[in-house]
């Protein structure tokens, strides 16, 4: 048992590289056997024949090695489904028909043996075919295929450029267009466009474009072959001149967009450009909900049911009891739910118990806002010690923030506080005034603009603070004159922290939301920038407050990353309407919470990914909530609850909370104490920059503390002292054990192994020992 909660963080990583391995083995040495007997090679040679033995035992011995490793991966990894059973089962049969196929052939009975050897082959590849279908997807063949949906996508540019011969209406110019600027975009303006020109050459504008650079024209209308555009991205990569100069090359079909562009005389639309970013609609949007079907009767999940239906996906039986209520607390007030409240939950036959609980839970109001604390802080950069704060260089805002949530402020309060704001609340638009040489992008009027853009609208002006945004349409003009509602003084430009004695003057990031006055104080353009922004027809706040609730209970935005709102969302409609009833219900975030975690998609069984990065793919299909690792926060205060307080009293920042806080505490949280290498380890953000998500994997560093830390390691010796004075007999302490730390009693062969651990009387090293390994499993660790 210490073994596997030691291993928990790598061990099925090695078995996900070893399973694949003795698959391919029996593979390719029983397909050579086959076309060995195929070709009737048999016989021909003593040392053929006694070679071919070995490669069929090989084989064999390989395709049960195989079944064992994928049986301890399917076991506690990340797979499940019809394909894992038919993967599973068909390679435990294939290993019988390779190890009798083995026997056969070492008793000479050669006709059984040949029919034997082509089953086995068939087999194997059966199996491999479904388990290839796990860890590539169900179409890994028909995706590659000329005629698949994927490989017509990549296409599609290149026949709108073969199929276009004739005339270009209006739309067909404007589409056209947009393909050349994406391409030039994301190819040449980092060298030739506003920030930098190399060759006295722009290509992120019509008037650049057609100018051309110090050597001349770069396109003539008409003729792409004597165009020096298509020439030089047209040279191999080992030329000089050839373009880009870093970086990929351009594709063969990018060249012939441009060359087809250049032909058809290098057309521009007029008037206003479409950008070539996707840019998500500023306004409100109430989409019509589905009308009821089944027993789904909600609108999130009557809107989820149309995603689903469109997907070909299928609804699961929604969890347990034991995980619903675990689920719910952790993600209401971030604790673990006592044994007692869990077995009368599961008691209870109210249908409608698990609304009354979320509502129990949402009118706690200390311990909700104890557990959200960490949420703010981490977005609302604010923190208990660190840069600034001894120089009076920062502000923090954790009573104002404390009692915001407390209360329930409603969010459009919320937001008007933080950006016109009083005493309490002026720490998140101030910034931190860094010592010493700063870049000009760090000003803290610069920073207000960054952060203030960043948490409330879901978009990035950082790369936009110091040159146009290569990934947006946001100028560097754009992000000072938003900086300079913020600033006492107008600010001169800085690009790549060079002045260029310009000054945008004062303007909202949204125009249609107002007009800031230039002339006003800095108070009065706070105040009319917080007016402005938590307008109704402001749907961009809304949309971007609800994606992040939305991440934060489901593991995954509807749009992420939850920063960059122009991303497309896996359902817009759904996002819309959590945003218009968010609006129309008060901007009220209980019930937000309470909408969500009430519905049938909430209470889905969880959901992984294979890897990291797949979360944020354009492919990805919502199919449930996200399985994620508990914060540092949650977990720390799981530990605490369960075995033993990780924290004294006096690390609670007191001096910085409401005086009654103490008796509102259950015992010293962690979201209540200053920043340690233990919490850094498991996660939680230095916060002296924004940081509007955590991540949800493991990794050495938290395997190396959770292992060998000497906080982790004192805070069990403490309790296992505790635990062996309450229980004196080894039975007892471990039914507690598993009644507080999970929820349920322990199962017959558990307390078994326990019991060996523990010894016939508790000793206090057993009990260490049994609490640190039920820590570190999965069932402790995640959140299912």
């Amino acid at each position: 048992m210490l073994l596997q909660a030691n291993e928990t963080f790598w061990l099925w990583q090695l078995f996900g590289r070893l399973h694949p391995l003795f698959v391919h083995f029996p593979i390719g040495l029983l397909c050579v056997v086959l076309l060995l007997e195929i070709l009737e090679w048999r016989g021909k040679s003593g040392r053929l024949r006694d070679g071919i033995r070995i490669l069929v035992w090989i084989g064999a011995g390989s395709s049960v090695l195989a079944v064992i490793f994928g049986w301890l991966l399917a076991s506690e990894g990340e797979y499940s489904g019809d394909s894992l059973e038919i993967h599973r089962w068909a390679g435990i049969a294939t290993m019988v028909l390779s190890v009798i196929t083995a026997f056969s052939l070492r008793t000479n009975l050669f006709g059984i043996y040949r029919s034997l050897l082509f089953l086995t082959v068939f087999g194997v590849s059966f199996a491999g075919h479904y388990g290839a279908m796990l860890t590539h997807g169900d179409d890994y063949i028909s995706s590659v295929l000329p005629s698949s949906q994927k490989y017509l996508a990549a296409t599609t540019e290149v026949d709108f450029v073969a199929n276009n011969s004739g005339p270009m209406s209006e739309q067909q110019i404007q589409d056209l267009n947009v393909q050349v600027r994406t391409i030039l975009a994301h190819n040449c303006y980092s060298c030739h466009g506003e920030g930098k020109s190399k060759g006295d050459l722009r290509l992120d504008s019509k008037d650049g474009i057609m100018k051309g650079g110090e050597n001349g024209f770069v396109v003539i209308k008409g003729h792409p072959e004597q165009s020096e555009l298509i020439r030089r991205v047209s040279l191999p990569k080992s030329d000089k001149e050839a373009m880009p100069t870093k970086g990929k090359r351009l594709t063969e079909q990018e060249i012939k967009v441009l060359q087809y562009w250049i032909e058809k005389g290098a057309v521009w639309p007029e008037g206003k450009e479409k950008s070539i970013y996707r840019v998500a609609a500023l306004e409100p949007r109430m989409p019509q909900v589905p009308a009821a079907t089944g027993d789904l009767v909600k609108p999130v999940d009557l809107l989820v049911n149309a995603y689903f239906v469109k997907n070909k996906i299928g609804w699961k039986p929604v969890v347990d009891d034991r995980i619903y209520i675990r689920r719910v607390y952790l993600d209401i007030i971030g604790l673990l739910p006592p044994p007692e409240k869990v077995e009368a939950f599961v008691a209870d036959t109210r249908p409608d118990k698990r609304e009354i609980l979320a509502k129990e839970l949402l009118n706690r109001n200390d311990d909700y806002a104890q557990h959200w604390m960490s949420f703010w802080n981490d977005a609302l950069r604010n923190d208990y010690s660190g840069t600034g704060y001894i120089t009076g260089g920062r502000f923090d805002i954790t009573k104002w923030l404390y009692r915001s949530l407390q209360v329930n402020k409603p969010y459009n309060w919320f937001v008007k506080e933080l950006i016109s704001p009083n005493k309490a609340s002026e720490g998140f638009i101030k910034g931190i005034k860094w010592r010493g040489t700063i870049n000009s992008s760090q000003r803290t009027e610069m920073q207000a603009a960054q952060n203030v853009s960043q948490v409330l609208l879901g978009l990035n002006l950082k790369c936009a603070s110091c040159h146009d945004s290569f990934i947006s349409d946001w100028k560097l003009e754009d992000s000072y004159a938003f900086a300079n509602i913020f600033a006492d003084t107008l600010l001169e430009i800085n690009r790549c922290d060079k002045p260029t004695g310009k000054i945008a003057g004062t303007r909202m990031l949204f125009p249609e939301l107002g007009e800031i006055s230039v002339n006003e104080s800095t108070e009065k353009r706070l105040r009319q920038l917080a007016d402005f922004l938590v307008q109704p027809k402001d749907g961009r706040l809304y949309r971007t407050v609800t994606n992040r609730i939305w991440a934060q209970l489901m593991g995954r935005g509807i749009v992420e990353p939850v920063d960059m709102m122009d991303n497309m969302p896996w359902s817009e409609d759904l996002l819309d309407w959590l945003a218009s009833d968010f609006a129309a219900n008060g901007y009220d975030i209980k019930k937000l919470i309470y909408t969500i975690v009430t519905s049938r998609t909430y209470q889905l069984p969880s959901t992984s990914v294979k890897e990291a990065g797949d979360i944020m793919a354009n492919e990805y299909k919502f199919t449930g909530m996200v399985r994620r690792r508990l914060t540092a926060e949650q977990f720390t205060d799981a530990i605490s609850f369960a075995f033993n307080p990780m924290y004294a009293d006096t690390a609670i920042v007191t001096d910085l909370l409401p005086k009654d806080i103490k008796k509102k505490l259950p015992f010293p949280r962690a979201g209540f104490v200053k920043n340690d290498p233990f919490l850094t380890s498991l996660g939680r953000p230095n916060r002296e920059t924004v940081s509007t998500s955590r991540t949800s994997q493991a990794n050495l560093l938290q395997a190396l503390e959770l292992t060998n830390g000497n906080k982790f390691t004192e805070t069990l010796k403490t309790g296992s002292k505790q635990w062996r004075e309450k229980y004196p007999t080894s039975e007892l302490l471990v039914t507690e054990l598993y009644r507080k730390s999970l929820g349920r009693t322990p199962l017959p062969k558990e307390i078994a192994v326990a019991k060996k651990i523990l010894g016939p009387v508790p000793s206090e090293e057993g009990i260490q020992d049994l609490m640190w390994a039920i820590a570190l499993i999965p069932e402790f660790q995640l959140i299912y």
